[in-house]
């Protein structure tokens, strides 16, 4: 059984999968809190089985969010003896896109005002460049598919003057739509910027 956490947004999504079959999912906006709804909802969706496999997003995303998708991962991956691995929040995304063009763009609100970028394209789906983060301006102009998913998307159209976007977050339901090359990353965070705090000189 594979348990699949995502908490690096304003969703709080867990899904329990046997083999590629969804077993069952839980999936909420929460904005905040995912601290205390997390181990509950996990309990609530195991009803006391014990996966041998987990897969956390480690971000972009919320930085408290990643923190506390990771740290349960990694707890209960000790607790179960469970193998451990991530996944990105822009790929998970661009996952649940079924029926999207051949290469799609991916934005997520940052921090200070900028956007997580990411295009992704191809079968099996693979990304088309790298995790950046970037103001709206600088955003529109790295990114040219025409169709945007994701919490920034509407941003990233509007500075960019056309192409379609739609509101999206990440559902660890569509996990399963993940190719090897995306679920296989450390179980590290993925903060998609450097740190706001610089050490003294």
């Amino acid at each position: 059984m594979l348990l699949v956490i995502e908490t690096a947004t304003p969703a709080c999504s867990i899904a329990l999968f046997d083999g590629s079959r969804l077993v069952r999912e839980s999936h909420a906006i929460l904005g905040r809190g995912h601290a205390e709804r997390l181990i509950p909802m996990i309990a609530e969706l195991v009803e006391g089985m014990r996966p041998d496999a987990i897969l956390v997003d480690c971000g972009p995303g919320s930085f408290t969010g990643v923190r506390v998708g990771l740290a349960a991962a990694h707890g209960l991956a000790i607790g179960w003896r469970a193998s451990l691995a991530g996944f990105s929040s822009t790929a998970l995304i661009a996952a649940g896109a079924e029926g999207a063009p051949s290469e799609i763009g991916i934005a997520l609100q940052g921090g200070h005002g900028e956007l997580f970028v990411q295009s992704y394209g191809g079968e099996p789906l693979a990304a088309r460049d790298d995790l950046r983060s970037l103001s709206p301006e600088d955003a529109a102009a790295a990114i040219p598919a025409a169709l945007v998913l994701g919490s920034g998307a509407e941003a990233l159209v509007r500075a960019r003057g056309y192409g379609d976007w739609a509101e999206a977050l990440p559902r660890a339901a569509h996990a399963a739509r993940l190719p090897a090359c995306l679920r296989n990353l450390a179980p590290d965070p993925i903060y998609g910027r450097a740190p706001d705090a610089k050490p003294m000189s």
